[in-house]
C-alpha cells in the first residue's frame, strides 16, 4: 500500500519532488564561472559534476511580456549566482478525485514559483571545458501542460552515469510556461502572435543551447531532445516545427509517452480565454488582453485555478494545450507525419502499458454503454459518425477482462465503464498515434520503441502513465538511463560493442529497430521483477488501434 500511495502522490507528472535529490552547493569544492555575451554566471562543482542552475534564457515574461512571445535575455553586469535552481513557472491548482490522496503539493526545489521563470540548468562533467564538444541531452518535463518544474528531475544522475560508462554527456533542462501562462488561446491571442507560448519558450531555450553550449564544453550539433508526457508531446511538436526543419537545433529525439497527435484549434480554446476574462473582471474592457496582462498575479492564479484540469470530467481534452494556430502549429501532428513533414532524425518512442488509467478517475459517472459512447463521441471524437462510434464501442467492449489495467481480469473495476474508458483513453492519446508514427518514420529513419510494464498489479493504476519516470530517473538497473546516454552519444540506444564488460545491462540485450520486423515490430519491454527486460511484439489490439488512427485522421 505504501508503494501505491507513492505512485499516486507522484502522479508521475512532475507534481512532487521525490523523484530525485536536487543538487545543492553542499560539499562544493569550486565555484567556476562561465562568460556569455550577455553576462557571467557562477556555478558550483561537487565531486565529478559541475552545475550551472537557474540561468535566464529569456527576459522575465511579466508586464507587457505576460502572454507574449519570449524575448532574448538582457545583458547584465557583475557575476550572477547559478548555484541553485531558479523559480518554477506558475502552476495550476489541481483538484484530485476522491480516490486519490489529498496531500499532494506542487513544489519546486528552489522553493520559488514566479512569473520570472524562464531559466535553465546546465549540468556537465567537472573536467570538461569549452571546446570539448560533448553531446547534449536536452530534457523537457511533463505535467499535462498545466504543471511541472525542471528542478524535480536530477540531471546529475545522467552526467555521473555517463562518466562511469566512458560516454560523457551534458544534461540541460529548462522551465517553460504552463497552463494559461503558456498555452492561452483565443482570437485575441492569435492577433497578438502569442499562441503556443510554452512551445516558443522551449524553442528559444534550444536556440540558447545552440548558441552557448560550446562555452560549457558541449557540441551544438550533437543535441538530443527528450521529454515525457507533455514534454514528449512537445518533442513531437519540435519534430514537425517548420515542416520538419530542425534549424540545426537537434539531431535526435526521445518521446516518453507523447507521440504526434491530432490537435484542436485556437478557436476551440476561445471558451477558456473568455472564462478567464470573466473570472478576472476584464470582461468589460475594450482590450481584454491588455487587461489580463495587468491583473495582479495572485488574482490571475486564482482565476486559472477555476479552469478544468486533467482530473476534471473532460480529462484529456485539456483547457491549456498546444493548438493549431497557423503560426507555430500549422496542422495536426498526424497530418504532418502522413505528409512526410517531420525531421528525419533518429528517434526513440515508448509508452506505459496502462497509460489511460490515471485519467479515468475524473469521469467515474460514466457507467453505462450508452454513456461511454456518448462521452467518447462528444468529448474526444465529435467528427466521427454514429456508425464509427458504434464500431469503436465494439473495438473497446465493456468486458472488464479486456480493460485497463490490463491482465487483471475483473479486478479494479471502479465503475462498470472505468476499465473500458482507461483502455480507450490510453490507446487514443498514446498507443495508437505512437504506432502510426512508427509505421511511417521507421521507413525514413532509425527508430526504436519500448513498453513499460512494471507495476501492473498496482490497484486501479497498473503500469500507469508516467510510472516509468522512476525507471528513467532512477538507478535500480540503469537500463533506461544507459540507453539514453548511448543514444545521445552514438544515435543508437544499444551498448557499444567495445563497452567494458559488466558496465551496462544493455550489453546483454539486443534492441532491434521497430521496423526490423514488420510482422512483429520489437519493443524493449520492462517487466517485473526489475531489472528484467524482454523483447515483445508491438501487435496488441491491432484492429482497435487501427480504427483509432483512422478516426484521429478525420480531424481537419
Amino acid at each position: 500500500m505504501r508503494s501505491f500511495r507513492l505512485i499516486l502522490q507522484l502522479l508521475a507528472l512532475g507534481i512532487t519532488q521525490v523523484l530525485g535529490v536536487p543538487l545543492t552547493p553542499r560539499d562544493a569544492d569550486a565555484y567556476p564561472t562561465v562568460t556569455l555575451d550577455y553576462g557571467t554566471y557562477q556555478g558550483v562543482t561537487s565531486g565529478s559534476v559541475t552545475s550551472y542552475l537557474g540561468m535566464n534564457y529569456a527576459q522575465p515574461p511579466v508586464g507587457n511580456l505576460r502572454f507574449a512571445a519570449p524575448q532574448e535575455p538582457e545583458p547584465f553586469t557583475g557575476v550572477a549566482d547559478a548555484t541553485s535552481y531558479g523559480a518554477a513557472c506558475p502552476q495550476q491548482d489541481i483538484v484530485l478525485p476522491d480516490l486519490l490522496p489529498k496531500n499532494v503539493t506542487i513544489t519546486s526545489a528552489s522553493g520559488l514559483i514566479s512569473e520570472d521563470c524562464l531559466n535553465l540548468n546546465v549540468i556537465k562533467p567537472a573536467n570538461v571545458s569549452a571546446g570539448d564538444s560533448l553531446p547534449v541531452l536536452f530534457w523537457i518535463f511533463g505535467g499535462a501542460f498545466e504543471i511541472g518544474d525542471a528542478s524535480t528531475y536530477d540531471g546529475s544522475l545522467y552526467v555521473e552515469r555517463s562518466i562511469a560508462l566512458g560516454q560523457p554527456i551534458i544534461f540541460v533542462a529548462l522551465n517553460y510556461r504552463v497552463n494559461a501562462f503558456g498555452f492561452i488561446a483565443s482570437q485575441e491571442i492569435l492577433d497578438a502572435n502569442a499562441t503556443n507560448l510554452g512551445l516558443r519558450d522551449q524553442r528559444l531555450a534550444l536556440q540558447w543551447v545552440n548558441k552557448y553550449i560550446s562555452q560549457f564544453g558541449g557540441d551544438p550539433e550533437k543535441v538530443t531532445i527528450w521529454g515525457e508526457s507533455a514534454g514528449a508531446f512537445s518533442v513531437a511538436a519540435h519534430l514537425v516545427w517548420n515542416e520538419g526543419d530542425t534549424g540545426g537545433l537537434f539531431r535526435a529525439a526521445v518521446m516518453q509517452s507523447g507521440p504526434p497527435i491530432s490537435l484542436r484549434t485556437v478557436a476551440e480554446g476561445q471558451q477558456y480565454y473568455d472564462q478567464l476574462v470573466e473570472n478576472t473582471g476584464c470582461s468589460g474592457e475594450d482590450d481584454t488582453l491588455a487587461c489580463l496582462r495587468s491583473v495582479p498575479y495572485l488574482e490571475l492564479q486564482a482565476a486559472i485555478a477555476l479552469s478544468p484540469s486533467f482530473f476534471s470530467y473532460q480529462s484529456l481534452t485539456l483547457a491549456w494545450e498546444p493548438r493549431i494556430d497557423g503560426q507555430v502549429v500549422l496542422r495536426n501532428g498526424m497530418k504532418y507525419i502522413q505528409e512526410g513533414l517531420y525531421a528525419k532524425v533518429p528517434v526513440i518512442i515508448g509508452d506505459c502499458y496502462d497509460e489511460g488509467t490515471l485519467f479515468s478517475f475524473g469521469n467515474v459517472n460514466v457507467t453505462t454503454d450508452d454513456g461511454f459512447l456518448e462521452y467518447v463521441h462528444s468529448n474526444y471524437i465529435p467528427v466521427a459518425s454514429d456508425s464509427q462510434i458504434e464500431a469503436l464501442g465494439e473495438a473497446y467492449p465493456s468486458d472488464l477482462s479486456e480493460g485497463a489495467p490490463y491482465d487483471t481480469g475483473i479486478l479494479w473495476a471502479l465503475t462498470p465503464e472505468f476499465k473500458r474508458l482507461a483502455s480507450f483513453q490510453g490507446d487514443w492519446l498514446w498507443q495508437a498515434p505512437r504506432r502510426y508514427f512508427l509505421e511511417t518514420v521507421s521507413q525514413t529513419q532509425d527508430a526504436w520503441s519500448y513498453l513499460y510494464k512494471r507495476g501492473t498489479q498496482i490497484p486501479y493504476l497498473g503500469a500507469a502513465h508516467a510510472t516509468d519516470i522512476l525507471e528513467f530517473f532512477g538507478s535500480i538497473d540503469y537500463i533506461a538511463p544507459d540507453a539514453l546516454i548511448f543514444f545521445t552519444n552514438n544515435l543508437n540506444p544499444n551498448a557499444p560493442a567495445d563497452l567494458e564488460s559488466g558496465l551496462s545491462k544493455l550489453s546483454d540485450i539486443t534492441w532491434d529497430q521497430w521496423g526490423s520486423d514488420i510482422s512483429a515490430p520489437p519493443l524493449l519491454t520492462f517487466v517485473d521483477p526489475a531489472p528484467e527486460v524482454e523483447i515483445t511484439a508491438d501487435t496488441f489490439r491491432a484492429d482497435a488501434i487501427s480504427l483509432l488512427n483512422e478516426l484521429m485522421l478525420l480531424f481537419p
